[in-house]
């Protein structure tokens, strides 16, 4: 598979049995042979979307003093702010031009829990305090829930095999800037080096300004650009070795334009869905076939622990 295949997910959420199938075996062919795919008509509003791509923008413009108040408290917690070259996601390679911020469940509840938390010129308020971002971390929650019983059928599984293992919500949304290039970048920088993501599956909604690159089975990188309307999807490294290499994580990565769009500022915003930390992730029967288990089992908690680890 040499491009990014389109569904069409409404079919699955509105269809009858037989027409989810349907779309499940598409999933299940797009995952299997390419781990990308473009999911339209997912069921989130595009204003909700929009909203929260404004308040990304409003927070990565308040100066750099400002954004690292809310800078990780400690070196794997995967909350907060993360300044630009912190991150390394391919670790043979120099810091990401990049920066973000981190938003987890437990944020999304303590926010929800005390909303009048003070805000005043030297501490500004932290993107999970808009109601936007809290809302926003809810849906695609319903969203990937959907999708994980969509994989299910796809292999299968029970229907709430997936989601049930899902049920703590352990997943992080993460706001993305890619600042403009102002000078020239270290031998082999890139915005965002080559890299497989780490859960189960990854939801990515992205600005026009591009740069996103998939990398094929063949080994050809290709672009994957934004369409107007749907979600990105792919499947991470937990779920490559839940379904024993039936579903592939595939590399991506974020290149600099080579067009006056360096000069631009890149916003995206992904949401990594990771299982519940105590599940654990071993070859199902239904991907074993003849073949035997490629991967040992391991919590899925103590697999995202190793990777931050190699990340930072």
């Amino acid at each position: 598979m040499n491009s990014i295949p389109i569904i069409n997910f409404s079919l699955f959420n509105n269809g009858d049995t037989t027409t989810k199938q349907i779309v499940a075996e598409q999933i299940y062919q797009a995952c299997h042979e390419i781990g990308f795919m473009y999911l339209q008509n997912h069921g989130m509003s595009q204003n909700l979307i929009e909203q929260v791509f404004t308040q990304s923008k409003n927070f990565f413009n308040l100066p750099l003093e400002a954004k690292q108040q809310f800078a990780w408290s400690d070196e794997y917690s995967n909350q907060g702010y993360v300044g630009i070259e912190r991150e390394r996601l391919n670790p043979n390679k120099p810091g990401d031009l990049k920066e973000a911020f981190n938003v987890s469940k437990q944020d999304t509840k303590t926010f929800s829990a005390f909303p009048s938390l003070s805000v005043t010129a030297s501490f500004p308020a932290s993107p999970v305090q808009n109601p936007s971002i809290l809302a926003f971390y809810q849906a695609c929650t319903e969203v990937a829930e959907r999708i994980l019983q969509a994989f299910a059928l796809a292999l299968q599984l029970p229907e709430d095999f997936f989601a049930n293992n899902h049920n703590e919500q352990n997943h992080t949304l993460r706001l993305l800037h890619y600042p403009p290039i102002q000078q020239p970048p270290q031998p082999g920088q890139v915005r965002a080096g080559e890299h497989s993501d780490y859960g189960s599956i990854t939801l990515l909604f992205q600005d026009e300004v591009g740069g996103l690159e998939v990398q094929t089975a063949s080994g050809t990188w290709i672009a994957a650009p934004v369409i107007p309307g749907s979600v990105v999807v792919n499947t991470g490294d937990l779920m490559q070795r839940w379904t024993n290499d039936v579903f592939c994580s595939t590399k991506h990565r974020v290149m600099i334009p080579s067009n006056d769009r360096i000069m631009q500022s890149r916003y995206s915003v992904a949401f990594f869905c990771h299982p519940n930390d105590d599940t654990e992730i071993a070859c199902l029967d239904s991907c074993q076939g003849e073949h035997p288990p490629i991967y040992p089992p391991i919590l899925a908690g103590e697999y995202l622990l190793n990777r931050l680890q190699a990340t930072y």
